[in-house]
């Protein structure tokens, strides 16, 4: 049997495949995406914390949120800048605010100071009555300091006098450059109970601020001493010291403050050595609590009288 051939056609050539697109633009377009910021949060939680008056809290608020936020380190560091700014242009404001009132103040103008008042009554198997008191002046210019004290203490026992004792003093302080100053010192004292009517003293010298701060304050002073005594029974005399002193203050929180000043007169013929211990309680913005405790030593005292002295007192302070 024969097969007739059927002939195939070609295969159908596939037309090529075409895309209609728009014109090419250059360059390629660019579509403008704002820069990523700081949630609203963490800078309301820096803003509010640098209203504080303290850039130790502010600082330490910037610093968590550098921590958790670390993509925003920069723009954390600029408002921390800002801020810093801020408080040293404050700072200088305020400095030169207070240069000016001071140069243009008179000399009977800035005084600060605070009067302190005590005493005790007893009656009964004791008759005892005493009072005792303190004024403290200060007035502090840009270079110049000038400060007065003045203290007094009065005891009566069964009608007799046990205690009567005076003292005034004023110390002019000048500084010289980052907490050295040189200063002088007059002071009165009497005291017919330890043995002298009439104590005038006259001191000079060098003394440096080792600590200045808001919590914390520390002074020392020495410098030569002349002291002219005049004693009850011995006759008077001059005598020449090293004077060396220390004032110190620690203020440990708003109510609460200690203080602490001491004085050493070393001489050929006698040493006197002075300290008052106190801690203030603040009551209101300008009235206080103190308890205080003075203790003086004379290696010579005069003839009839014991070497030491010690006073305890609880008073009210009163500042202004």
């Amino acid at each position: 049997m024969d097969w007739d051939v059927i002939a195939m056609p070609d295969p159908i050539e596939q037309p090529p495949i075409r895309l209609d697109l728009p014109d090419f633009v250059e360059p390629v377009p660019f579509v403008p995406a704002e820069q990523p910021k700081l949630p609203r949060n963490v800078r309301d939680m820096i803003t509010e914390a640098m209203k504080s008056d303290k850039v130790e809290e502010a600082d330490a608020v910037v610093k968590f949120a550098m921590k958790v936020q670390p993509w925003f380190k920069d723009e954390i560091k600029a408002m921390q800048k800002a801020d810093h700014d801020r408080r040293d242009q404050e700072a200088k404001d305020k400095a030169e605010a207070k240069e000016r009132r001071i140069r243009q103040a008179g000399f009977l103008q800035l005084w600060t100071g605070q009067v302190e008042l005590g005493g005790f009554r007893n009656t009964g198997n004791t008759d005892n009555f005493g009072v005792t008191g303190a004024l403290k002046l200060d007035r502090q210019g840009i270079k110049w300091q000038h400060t007065i004290t003045a203290t007094a203490n009065y005891q009566e026992t069964s009608g007799a006098v046990t205690t009567n004792k005076y003292l005034f003093a004023y110390q002019p302080r000048f500084t010289l450059h980052e907490g050295y100053f040189v200063y002088g010192r007059t002071q009165y004292e009497r005291d017919p109970i330890s043995g002298y009517d009439n104590r005038y003293s006259l001191s000079g010298g060098l003394g440096r601020r080792l600590i200045s701060n808001k919590a914390m304050t520390l002074s020392v002073e020495a410098g030569p001493a002349l002291r002219q005594i005049d004693y009850v029974d011995d006759p008077s005399e001059t005598q020449w010291s090293i004077l060396t002193s220390l004032d110190f203050g620690w203020k440990l929180n708003d109510t609460v403050k200690i203080t602490q000043t001491a004085s050493a007169y070393v001489g050929s013929d006698n040493n006197t050595f002075t300290t008052l211990t106190g801690i203030e309680s603040a009551m209101t913005k300008r009235l206080k609590l103190r308890l205080s405790y003075n203790f003086e030593h004379e290696t010579s005292p005069a003839s009839g009288t014991l070497k030491t002295d010690t006073t305890s007192t609880f008073s009210l302070v009163y500042g202004f």
